[in-house]
């Protein structure tokens, strides 16, 4: 595996042809701290316009017929992170995104990377890695097949448990 860039890795995901999986295994993610300190002191508009790149490009994308589906595995009941998240990811659902929720009780038996993933058109992984205040420290990527088929193999057995965004009830 070799460490690449976040702008490397933004150019993946802007890239890609078919179809983008993305996974998401943590309950909290410290580079959204200033975005999230925002949603908790009421600032919803502001935080909402921050996505709209995201969502811009996600729409663009699904107009040509790119796929991305999403998979949050969260405790339960959720964090106040995971609540927040739960909010924004209502626009990423209204763009095109194929978002689900598993709740991490259901996940004791499904191999498992250890690390939340991108994978583009079932050839590239890219792998987010975080130190222990929740800050991404590395991204890695490979293209070996074998790694590529892993993650695959874990995304289609979630997908079996997950649950569609707005169905997702809050606890």
């Amino acid at each position: 595996m070799e460490s690449i860039s976040p702008t490397h890795r933004s150019a993946l995901i802007a890239s890609f042809k078919h179809e983008a999986l993305h996974l998401e295994m943590r309950d909290n993610y410290g580079g959204d701290r200033p975005w999230f300190d925002r949603w908790l002191a009421g600032d919803r508009d502001g935080v909402k316009e921050d996505m709209k790149p995201w969502c811009d490009q996600v729409r663009a994308g699904v107009a040509t017929g790119k796929v991305y589906r999403r998979l949050c595995v969260v405790s339960e009941p959720l964090s106040e992170y995971q609540r927040w998240s739960h909010e924004l990811n209502d626009l990423k659902v209204e763009a095109g995104e194929d978002l689900r929720w598993v709740p991490r009780r259901l996940v004791s038996t499904v191999p498992l990377p250890g690390n939340d993933f991108w994978l583009f058109d079932s050839e590239t992984v890219t792998f987010g890695l975080f130190d222990g205040e929740d800050m991404r420290t590395d991204i890695l990527l490979s293209r070996d097949p074998e790694v590529v088929q892993f993650c695959l193999d874990a995304f289609a057995r979630l997908w079996k448990l997950s649950i569609p965004h707005h169905e997702y009830p809050l606890k």
